[in-house]
């Protein structure tokens, strides 16, 4: 388990980042943490979701990396201040972040994230982003990939059942049918994707801290990773 440390982080923009596998609840903990510490937040799972949505919408098949790339390359996408998802150019902005949270297009984000082409089509945006600084980051690769250099980095995971009942709770509570069985298989199935992927497997950083919620609450998680990003933060 990696440990907080503030060496080296004098000449680095204040980041954070937050890795772990599907359902363990980066995206609550992530746009909490960000408000505690007035930072924005980065979805990047947002921006996989996105492409997933707008290559549907195109009719552009999640298993034809070369023409991802390009709805990759070519999509406009821009987060608000309140973490909203919004795709397009003016006058035709349209609100996405309900449409990218089903099921279907979280395995589709698995499986565009996949394709080294998407990958690489998305890094600098992502990194361009960062740079800006004051910002937490959530995703599979943050701290391996995409921010190595981000001075803050945790690791967030929980059993495999406890992740499968968050993600049942908080799709019945949008009103989404579906079994904690359903729900347990696709959690599965995710994380030998992203454990198992050439493209930037699903892995804990060296330096990063590792964090099991199995047993905490989302307060419990978000108070621990307070404490350990403001010992390193400046």
């Amino acid at each position: 388990m990696g440990t907080a440390t503030s060496k080296g982080t004098e000449n680095v923009a204040p980041v954070v980042s937050i890795d772990g596998p599907a359902g363990a609840g980066k995206s609550t903990v992530a746009r909490s943490l960000a408000r505690r510490l007035g930072y924005f937040l980065l979805d990047t799972g947002a921006i996989y979701r996105a492409v997933a949505l707008v290559a549907r919408r195109q009719q552009v098949a999640w298993s034809d990396g070369p023409n991802l790339a390009k709805v990759a390359e070519t999509m406009q996408l821009h987060f608000t201040a309140a973490g909203d998802v919004l795709v397009g150019q003016q006058p035709n902005v349209e609100d996405v972040s309900q449409a990218i949270r089903t099921p279907e297009l979280s395995q589709g984000a698995s499986t565009v994230s996949a394709h080294p082409e998407v990958r690489d089509a998305l890094l600098e945006l992502q990194r361009r982003i960062a740079r800006q600084g004051r910002c937490v980051v959530e995703g599979r690769d943050i701290g391996t990939v995409v921010l190595p250099w981000a001075p803050v980095k945790f690791f967030l995971t929980a059993r495999p059942e406890v992740r499968a009942q968050r993600r049942y709770d908080e799709l019945h509570a949008r009103g989404v049918e579906v079994s904690l069985e359903e729900t347990l298989a696709e959690i599965l199935e995710r994380d030998h994707r992203d454990t198992t992927r050439t493209a930037a497997p699903l892995k804990q950083a060296d330096d990063a801290v590792l964090i099991d919620s199995s047993e905490l609450s989302l307060d419990g998680v978000v108070e621990k990773l307070e404490s350990l990003a403001r010992q390193i933060l400046p």
